[in-house]
């Protein structure tokens, strides 16, 4: 082990992985993130299983509202449109090949297919091994992969977002964190990584 650390979960990173932006372990989990949108039974694909309203959870019903509910649940559609999940890998993907040198990539097909060329290039092309290493927003890319992924299995699922607690730092400062917390850095600088967040004490209920 070395003194530096993974940016993502806060880890120690090996002697082999000094100078990294992140660890092995988080680029594999980033690896599975991507690997779970892609294809037909993909998250991406299932969203539009869940387009019309009153499939699973629907938000836009209201009982005893006079208002007629929407033809389409926003929600997912605003996840599969352009700009959404889509869009935002290859922005991604764009700006590694910019890091790179390399001419930018081109898209073909529809936005499911065009989904799945940005993943296979970010999985199969060591591209995610080249931004742990040498990528100074490799932990702003793991964060908003994970975070796409979170909102595309809420809507597939209906499940709610993970539920946020406040823990106490040894220092006292309180930190903001849900179970898919991979690390934190109190403002007091002290790092935490993904076991340690989980042995810190509860924060007490301010009185009312």
């Amino acid at each position: 082990m070395s003194d530096e650390t993974c940016t993502v979960c806060q880890q120690p990173l090996w002697h082999t992985e000094q100078g990294h932006q992140a660890c092995g372990a988080c680029v594999r989990r980033l690896d599975q993130l991507l690997h779970s949108l892609a294809g037909p039974t993909g998250l991406y694909a299932r969203l539009a299983t869940v387009m019309q309203p009153g499939t699973l959870r629907d938000t836009n019903r209201v009982t005893g509202s006079r208002t007629a509910p929407l033809p389409i649940r926003l929600e997912p559609l605003s996840l599969s449109a352009r700009g959404g999940v889509v869009t935002i890998l290859q922005t991604w993907l764009v700006d590694i090949h910019e890091h790179l040198g390399w001419r930018h990539p081109r898209w073909q097909g529809d936005l499911q297919q065009q989904l799945n060329q940005a993943v296979d290039r970010l999985r199969h092309r060591g591209l995610l091994t080249w931004a742990a290493e040498h990528h100074p927003a490799f932990r702003e890319l793991y964060t908003e992969v994970r975070d796409l992924v979170a909102a595309c299995r809420n809507q597939v699922s209906g499940e709610p977002p993970a539920r946020r607690v406040t823990v106490t730092c040894e220092c006292g400062a309180t930190m903001r964190i849900t179970l898919d917390t991979p690390g934190r850095r109190c403002t007091c600088g002290q790092q935490y990584g993904w076991a340690e967040l989980r042995q810190l004490p509860l924060a007490e209920r301010a009185a009312a």
